[in-house]
């Protein structure tokens, strides 16, 4: 048998304004085939290109990717204002839907940042357009200027529920993340379980209670040198491990027996 394929949620992007595309960061790619074990197929994020029921079919679990766009508000009943910034609607039909039908399934799913969002949206949660505009909390968007090394520096703490899904993962409570996030969670949905926070009281690691498979998401982006970060690792081990046990036909019955 070979790897297991894990399908990575793209975004549309216009090369030079003009040339229209589906791209995914090569660094989930990597995360992906060296971490995680799994062979990375990129997603092309549109409904009318692919159905869900074809992508659970073909995939072993899916990668829902970090990206520029937002979750349109409309998917969690707010109005559009300008500070929620760009959006991908292709992505939000194909994303949100294949997330609860994953969740359902039991078939292992990972959010990452925008992922980590819509996690939380697909299930009936809301977001706040810009984090930083809060009473008390830090600025979480990206450094504007510096090298790739310089905006994925480790920036603040992030702690997990003593005994907890991600506590377990990491094999430590409290750890040290990069964010680059501008978006953050305002109301959990009904069944997000806020696992772990920032330092400012920023939800930033969840899990969906009552799943039958792997659902981890983390606002973070544990992507960049996944290879040898000892925060990132863990993580995409769990979920590649959770990815061949639902390729075998093993099919867990709790997210705590997922990991």
């Amino acid at each position: 048998m070979g790897r297991p394929i894990i399908g990575i949620i793209g975004n549309s992007y216009l090369l030079n304004d003009q040339y229209a595309m589906h791209a995914g960061g090569t660094m989930n790619s990597q995360a992906i085939a060296e971490v995680a074990d799994c062979l990375p197929l990129l997603v092309p994020s549109c409904p009318t290109l692919v159905s869900v029921a074809e992508l659970m079919e073909a995939c072993d679990g899916f990668l829902l990717t970090g990206g520029r766009p937002n979750v349109h508000p409309e998917e969690y009943g707010e109005v559009e204002t300008p500070a929620h910034g760009d959006f991908d609607r292709a992505r939000d039909a194909i994303a949100l839907e294949l997330t609860r039908a994953c969740i359902a399934a039991g078939q292992p799913v990972f959010g990452i940042c925008r992922g980590f969002q819509e996690v939380n949206v697909a299930m009936g949660g809301t977001l706040y357009p810009e984090i930083r505009d809060l009473p008390g909390r830090m600025n979480h968007r990206m450094p504007p200027d510096g090298t790739l090394e310089e905006k994925f520096e480790l920036r603040h703490d992030v702690t997990f529920t003593e005994g907890g899904v991600f506590h377990g993962v990491m094999g430590a409570q409290t750890v040290r993340t990069n964010t680059l996030h501008g978006q953050g969670i305002k109301d959990a949905g009904p069944r997000v379980v806020v696992d772990g926070w920032a330092e400012d009281g920023t939800p930033e690691a969840i899990y969906i209670d009552g799943a039958a498979g792997f659902t981890l998401a983390v606002q973070w982006h544990p992507e960049y040198d996944a290879a040898n970060d000892p925060v990132s690792r863990p993580l995409f081990e769990a979920f590649g491990n959770a990815a061949r046990d639902w390729a075998a036909g093993k099919r867990p019955q709790t997210m705590a027996r997922a990991v």
